[in-house]
């Protein structure tokens, strides 16, 4: 006989399936189209600007990035500080390790992993931006070009985040700057 329990008590003694999800409960339609229509403007503009600029390599980690700002506004994660922050210290932790160790993907996989460090010292935390280091170190772009770039990008996705936050998007953003 297996371990996994066949049901669990519910408020008020009623049995639960086991599998029922535990995830939280999903954000009215209106907010996500709000949040999806947001997320594609911001993108397209990110790459209207990359296009203008010659560096569209920014679009996927700014992506995941709009995913946080957008869909998941309360979080640590999606606050100004760590998207912002958290990409600049990344970028950075990326040039510097292409300066000392070249531009291999094990180089990149380390980058990607001090990035994570660098991040939870400096208080940034943003998932998306340890792919940053990762794509640094890979593309070994002009560092003011991709810095000036990356910064643009991150302060678009906030305002970004702002507005569909007055929109109706749903939680308020941001829940704090610094």
């Amino acid at each position: 006989m297996s371990d996994i329990p066949r049901s669990a008590p519910a408020p008020g003694g009623r049995l639960r399936p086991a599998l029922v999800s535990r995830a939280p409960v999903r954000a009215p339609y209106p907010v996500i189209a709000v949040a999806t229509l947001a997320a594609v403007g911001a993108l397209l503009l990110l790459v209207t600007v990359g296009t203008v600029l010659d560096q569209p390599v920014l679009v996927p980690p700014l992506a995941a990035s709009a995913a946080l700002v957008l869909a998941a506004p309360g979080l640590p994660l999606a606050q100004p500080r760590g998207v912002v922050g958290g990409q600049l210290i990344s970028a950075l932790v990326g040039m510097a390790a292409v300066a000392l160790a070249g531009d291999s993907l094990w180089t990149g996989a380390v980058a990607g992993g001090v990035a994570v460090g660098a991040m939870a010292v400096a208080r940034t935390p943003h998932s998306p931006a340890a792919a940053t280091a990762v794509l640094v170190v890979l593309t070994d772009p002009s560092p003011p070009l991709f810095l000036g770039l990356l910064l643009l990008g991150t302060l678009l996705l906030v305002a970004a985040g702002i507005v569909t936050a007055r929109l109706g998007g749903g939680e308020r953003y941001p829940v704090y700057w610094w």
